[in-house]
């Protein structure tokens, strides 16, 4: 037989082993970690900063024990999950290790000294390979560079926020350098290029990106529309910010919206508000954690389908202006009045009966709801939002917003305002927009930061409308656009570039 034909033959093989192995379904872990920080914010000795990172390994690995005893596939844990966020660009550096890309074929368990020195990697593949578990993790990458390359940082090396992967056999199977920087990660160094890294196993396709990473289109939209991959993988240290962006409100609003499962494994740490994690899926939350009281972190467990999208129930295309525009404004009382949440400036109508319509303009983004209250509480206030424009200080993006929410007190002033309870639930709800994007991401959150799955549903002309009315008192009613397209350009990356080169001229 020719090489080219037991090559052909070869790849059938494997082909079809996988197929016979392939799962409809799979069951998943994410492991919300309380991370054990350094003790100090100087720079530490190579040995001390791996005593800090196998203490949080030794968590880990027991949280990795437990999964693969209930019959876990595979396990994420958070962003920053082994050794913490209190760091500058110096001081983490002893905390970095080389990774290599996946393409080398390496098992750290067996081969740990094949890169240099990588003893968290050969912990971390261990744990894979002795549990015959893909194991999902948080480092960093260290990168030598030189003044051949002119966005070499001045110190002579690039740093990554780096997640990993290792398959059942301890092999390295996926590394990605987190794109989007939150602002004050000056201890990483933004990669060159966007990384679309996706990895096939038996039980579907896989993409991973990184926390703030999520409200951006590369690498998240371009995984999950253009790669078609079936469960995204998302270590995060996400900070909760109501009444839009807590962790489990807007993860589950993003998987529904994407039509995709949603891994999301984040850091606990009351003190700095995080948070959250859970297993979503394009139906809403197939298993979820919130407690901004307590220290524990908590595993997580769910079976999911291992292709959602082949699925008979997969949710319809959704067409997220359809209905909003065939509707004229409503009549009757529509005074509005503008409210801040945080630095964003809403347009605002008060809710002042206990049923009605009522629509709301900002700019291109008109709002239509049409609402019944079961039994508004005398004490509350809510309004119908909407926002179209700019978010953030340093790096500005475009957001869409509709909203029904809850006010923190009877004082319109202080409509935006974070507020956790709520005491008035809803008989029906029906929210929609004129939305100029095809990115929208469904949020219903009840009072106590607690999610309403199975209890609202997205028709396929744009209305997020309730079921069978709330079960428990409502703190918002969201659908959140993103125009990826009207985002200003990244002002950082830019600016980092200019100020290496200038630098190293001087």
């Amino acid at each position: 037989m020719a090489p080219s034909q037991t090559l052909v033959c070869a790849a059938v093989l494997a082909l079809a082993v996988l197929q016979a192995l392939a799962s409809d379904t799979f069951i998943a872990v994410v492991y919300e970690h309380t991370v054990i920080l350094p003790r100090t914010i100087h720079k530490v000795s190579p040995d001390d900063a791996l005593a800090l990172m196998n203490r949080n390994m030794d968590v880990l690995e027991g949280a990795i024990k437990e999964a693969a005893q209930q019959g876990a596939r595979i396990i994420v844990t958070p962003e920053d999950g082994i050794y913490g966020w209190v760091f500058t660009r110096e001081t983490i550096y002893p905390y970095l290790e080389d990774i290599p890309d996946p393409e080398v074929n390496w098992i750290p368990c067996t081969d740990p000294t094949r890169f240099g020195r990588a003893p968290v990697q050969e912990r971390l593949s261990c744990m894979a390979r002795n549990n015959s578990i893909y194991v999902v993790a948080n480092i960093g990458d260290k990168k030598p560079c030189n003044s051949s390359d002119p966005k070499c940082p001045s110190d002579g090396r690039y740093q990554y926020n780096t997640d990993v992967v290792f398959d059942t056999e301890g092999k390295l199977v996926a590394r990605y350098h987190k794109y989007n920087l939150f602002r004050q990660e000056t201890q990483f160094n933004y990669p060159k290029e966007p990384e679309f890294i996706t990895f096939e196993t038996p039980f579907g396709k896989f993409g991973i990106f990184t926390c703030f990473d999520i409200l951006f289109r590369e690498p998240a939209v371009v995984l999950a529309t253009e790669l078609q991959v079936d469960t995204v993988l998302f270590p995060t240290a996400w900070m909760n910010v109501l009444p839009f962006l807590t962790a489990v409100e807007f993860h589950s609003a993003w998987a529904m919206g994407m039509g995709v499962n949603l891994l999301s494994a984040n850091t606990h740490n009351t003190i700095m508000s995080m948070t959250g994690s859970g297993l979503f899926t394009p139906h809403g939350p197939a298993m979820y954690y919130y407690n901004s009281k307590t220290k524990e972190g908590r595993l997580l467990v769910a079976e999911l389908s291992a292709r959602p999208r082949l699925s008979p129930n997969y949710p319809a295309a959704v067409n997220w202006s359809s209905y909003a525009t065939s509707v004229k404004n409503y009549s009757g009382e529509n005074k509005t009045f503008p409210g801040a949440v945080r630095r964003d400036i809403f347009t605002f109508s008060e809710l002042k009966h206990k049923a009605g319509n009522h629509t709301v303009c900002q700019k291109d983004l008109c709002c239509h709801l049409t609402y019944q209250m079961s039994n508004k509480s005398k004490d509350e206030v809510y309004v119908l939002g909407a926002f179209d424009g700019l978010h953030g200080s340093v790096i500005k993006y475009h957001w869409q917003i509709c909203t029904l929410l809850k006010c923190k007190s009877t004082d319109l002033s202080t409509c935006g305002q974070p507020s956790e309870t709520a005491q008035t639930k809803f008989a029906m709800f029906s929210l929609s927009g004129t939305f100029g994007t095809n990115y929208v991401f469904p949020e219903v959150l009840y009072s106590g930061v607690q999610l309403a799955p199975g209890e609202f549903e997205v028709l396929s002309d744009g209305r997020l409308q309730s079921k069978n009315g709330t079960s428990k008192p409502l703190l918002t009613v969201t659908l959140f656009g993103r125009c990826y397209e009207k985002d200003l350009p990244h002002p950082l990356r830019s600016f980092l570039f200019l100020h290496n080169k200038k630098r190293k001229q001087l």
